[in-house]
């Protein structure tokens, strides 16, 4: 049951437009009813039950049966007086862009003047076009509607199901081109990443240099001095060079640990300069000269990616063809309250 929403009706000043769409509305629907009656009057049935029943209404209505076009002729002239007010208001309103966008946006309403028996339909579309506008200014809701919902669920049912055979069909010819050899990695490689070399580079040699300046911070560089603390350490006790000096009486264990912190700070700070040191240029030129003789043809790193890039169009096809409307359905029946067999097990209870 469609509620109207007097608070959005008085602050949206549409009062007067749903005082004549309602008007509008009822002279459509009796114009409808007539066009309908006059086309089952046509019948023989119908004109043979009248002509039992009521004969008097059948000698008076055959002359308006015979000039039904003049009647009809008398709606077609309210409908465009109508659409033209309309049209004048959509223009002081500067409602569209231009001011002759209205008789396109609402080309319904003129093919519906037509008198004709096929064009006469499209009036019903006047009765969607004035809920459309009642909705809009939020007078009515119609997502509140069982209609609406019902409609609503099999549209997006209908639109799932075709989206899903789609994109799965995309994805499936994207593997047969993938399978039968399709230059990807070299389109991705020549395409995508070499005219963005420059930007990458750049990004690189960012990130390498915020590296740097946390290893030099006593905030941020203490892990890592840790770590690499340990693994001078440990090689350091592990040469056998050096572990002959805690033989030395007296000054061979010190010897030792200071060239253990020596090493570790050499360590450190190399690290440190060579994060802090390498700009874009460096790692340009060391991709251009240090990696120019490797190609991803000489090992399967290109089969790999291509086996990754199958893989993952495979998950996206398996997800893409999940009915997502089922699973809502199914949820929706499974929020109906059971209140019956919780009565029935009470009622078995006070038996006991």
């Amino acid at each position: 049951m469609l509620k109207i929403n007097r608070e959005n009706l008085r602050n949206s000043n549409e009062t007067p437009w749903l005082i004549l769409d309602l008007v509008m509305l009822g002279i459509l629907f009796f114009n409808l009813a007539w066009l309908i009656f006059d086309a089952l009057y046509a019948t023989d049935f119908v004109y043979g039950l009248l002509g039992t029943y009521f004969p008097a209404f059948l000698e008076s209505y055959d002359v308006v049966h015979n000039n039904f076009l003049l009647v009809d002729l008398i709606f077609i002239a309210i409908f465009f007086t109508e659409f033209c007010f309309r049209w004048v208001v959509a223009i002081v309103r500067k409602e569209h862009l231009r001011w002759y966008f209205f008789p396109f946006l609402h080309w319904y309403d003129l093919i519906g003047l037509i008198p004709t028996g096929a064009t006469r339909l499209f009036r019903f579309l006047r009765i969607f076009s004035i809920l459309h506008r009642l909705h809009k200014f939020r007078i009515i809701d119609l997502n509140q509607t069982a209609i609406f919902r019902f409609f609503a669920f099999y549209y997006d049912v209908f639109v799932e199901e075709l989206s899903d055979r789609i994109v799965v069909k995309v994805l499936s010819d994207a593997q047969k081109d993938i399978s039968a050899g399709s230059p990807l990695l070299d389109d991705i490689t020549h395409q995508v990443l070499l005219p963005r070399r420059p930007v990458i580079t750049q990004w690189m040699a960012g990130v390498i240099n915020h590296l740097g300046h946390s290893l030099s911070s006593d905030a941020h560089g203490e892990v890592i001095r840790e770590h690499v603390r340990k693994s001078v350490g440990k090689a350091v006790r592990s040469n056998a060079q050096v572990s002959t000096l805690h033989y030395l009486p007296v000054i061979g264990k010190t010897i030792e640990n200071t060239l253990e912190e020596s090493v570790t700070d050499i360590v450190t700070m190399s690290l440190v300069n060579l994060l802090s040191d390498l700009d874009a240029d460096r790692i340009d030129h060391f991709i251009s000269v240090g990696m120019h003789d490797y190609t991803p043809a000489a090992d399967a790193l290109d089969k790999e990616v291509l086996s990754v890039v199958n893989e993952c169009l495979e998950l996206i096809k398996a997800h893409v063809a999940q009915q997502r409307w089922k699973s809502h359905l199914m949820e929706k029946e499974t929020t109906v309250p059971t209140a019956k067999p919780n009565m029935d097990e009470g009622i078995n209870k006070e038996m006991r």
